[in-house]
């Protein structure tokens, strides 16, 4: 095995990972109520400090 073949393995790994959890966000958000998803954003928004009224 070369370097190049491990270092693309290597980085399979992260890749994939990443995209399942992403693929996976955008189903749960994809299905989520738009209130839900109002009312997270706003309470995520007071909790940081950001001003949103």
């Amino acid at each position: 095995m070369n370097a190049t073949q491990t270092k693309t393995q290597s980085l399979l790994a992260p890749v994939l990972g990443m995209a399942v959890i992403g693929l996976t966000l955008l189903f749960a958000v994809g299905h989520a109520q738009s209130a839900t998803l109002h009312d997270a954003a706003h309470d995520m928004r007071h909790a940081t400090g950001f001003p949103c009224h």
